[in-house]
């Protein structure tokens, strides 16, 4: 069996460390965001939500078009991307416009597409 570079090659650990960092854990709501990026994780809504940060507010209508959809799937992900806390949404007569729900999540979308274009340049 072919010896593997990515692990340690004794078991040992730094217990002031571990019993920090499991503390800290124990206040974080990882649950909620592993959610949020899932939600992230679908290319559809990463247009969505990219879209949103590009542009403040856009109608359904809109986001149909820029991501080559009908009207009620691009209603499906935005709906999705609401109940996740991504985006919110107002109505003003027969359109709906959605925006992103806070700074939090722009600067979020904006870290991993900067991040995406390190990885493509880099390697």
């Amino acid at each position: 069996m072919a010896k593997r570079d990515d692990c340690c090659d004794i078991l040992c650990f730094d217990e002031v460390k571990v019993n920090r960092v499991r503390a800290d854990l124990e206040n974080q709501d990882t649950l909620t965001v592993a959610s949020m990026f899932k939600a992230l994780s679908d290319d559809t809504r990463m247009k969505i939500a990219y879209s949103l940060c590009t542009e403040d507010e856009l109608c359904v209508c809109d986001v149909a078009n820029i991501i080559g959809s009908s009207v009620a799937t691009a209603s499906h992900h935005l709906r999705l991307l609401k109940n996740m806390g991504i985006t919110k949404y107002r109505k003003e007569g027969k359109l709906v416009f959605y925006s992103l729900d806070d700074e939090h999540v722009r600067q979020l979308v904006m870290l991993a597409m900067a991040h995406s274009k390190e990885v493509v340049t880099n390697g």
